[in-house]
């Protein structure tokens, strides 16, 4: 049997659907919000640049390891030079002095292949620097992002929490307030149709947006005041007021 309740009553079931949109709206919000698609993207970024300054530093260190291995070839080969010059100043045979002449000279020039690797990978080793100082600053401003897109979020689903709160406490005393019946049929139709009850204003459902037709009209000006009518379109609760244009 469909439940009966006075016109004011029916009325504060607007106030209730008000309450269930503004709960809805809240959900979404906080869904948006946990599903953070800015925030997953800038962490995604982070993520990325970390592992850019990770390679950087991987490059920079067998740059430095390669450079040291230049520098430590070029002072083996400066010893040689050093060394076969004392000879060279020292020696009586011109066989020896011819000798050592010839390798002095590939020496030098072994030295000079040498220093010009060495200043090839100088130039890398500065360039790697460089590289990693640049990505160690965007990695920088990645997680300031990232701790200021958090903390916003927070913030954010603490408001929404603490509205979601507020919103299901008034709700719950209205609910409290209304007849048990009338309250189940509510929630029973906006459980199967997303609205449970709209104002209808100048033939106009809320629930659906459309003009009824004028026989359902008429059979709502038939109804007695405290009868609970449905919206044929809808399915939601029609809440019958001086704007209902009946």
């Amino acid at each position: 049997m469909s439940p009966t309740a006075p016109p004011d009553v029916q009325a504060r079931l607007l106030d209730l659907q008000a309450f269930d949109s503004e709960l809805g709206r809240l959900t979404a919000e906080r869904r948006r919000l946990e599903s953070g698609a800015e925030l997953a993207a800038a962490d995604a970024e982070r993520t990325r640049l970390r592992r850019v300054v990770a390679d950087g530093r991987g490059a920079l260190d067998d740059l430095q390891t390669a450079l040291r291995r230049t520098e430590s070839d070029v002072a083996v080969v400066e010893q040689r030079l050093q060394r076969d010059r004392q000879r060279l100043a020292t020696t009586a045979s011109p066989k020896d002095a011819q000798g050592l002449e010839q390798e002095i000279a590939a020496l030098v020039r072994r030295r000079g292949t040498l220093e010009d690797a060495e200043l090839a990978v100088m130039q890398q080793v500065e360039d790697a620097e460089a590289a990693l100082a640049a990505a160690q600053g965007g990695l920088a401003a990645a997680e300031a992002r990232v701790a200021t897109l958090q903390g916003a979020r927070d913030d954010a689903l603490a408001a929404v929490a603490a509205a979601e709160r507020t919103v299901s406490a008034e709700r719950l005393a209205l609910v409290d307030d209304l007849p048990a019946d009338l309250v189940a049929l509510y929630d029973r139709q906006r459980t199967r149709y997303g609205v449970g009850a709209a104002l209808l204003r100048r033939g106009v459902s809320g629930g659906s947006n459309v003009q009824l037709t004028g026989a359902d009209l008429a059979a709502i000006r038939a109804a007695a005041p405290d009868a609970v009518l449905l919206d044929p379109e809808s399915g939601c609760i029609l809440v019958r007021t001086d704007e209902s244009g009946l």
